[in-house]
């Protein structure tokens, strides 16, 4: 059985969740509890286009909140 999360010819969504975090999901499998869908139906390539042009600071939320304070 192929992984869903691998097959280059699928559709995907993007999930984006409270911490800001991204993440490429099969278009038929549902979004997990938490978790967000920010960018439509598209092509693998195009998702992940979207994930490269959209999360552009990989801290999480929470941390950057810490920092923030303490700053």
């Amino acid at each position: 059985m192929t992984n869903p999360f691998e097959t280059q010819d699928g559709t995907f969504v993007v999930l984006k969740n409270q911490e800001g975090q991204y993440s490429l999901w099969p278009a038929f499998i549902d979004a997990p509890s938490g978790w967000m869908v920010v960018c439509e139906e598209m092509s693998r390539s195009a998702c992940l286009d979207y994930i490269r042009s959209h999360w552009t600071d990989l801290q999480p939320n929470s941390l950057k909140a810490v920092v923030q304070k303490n700053s």
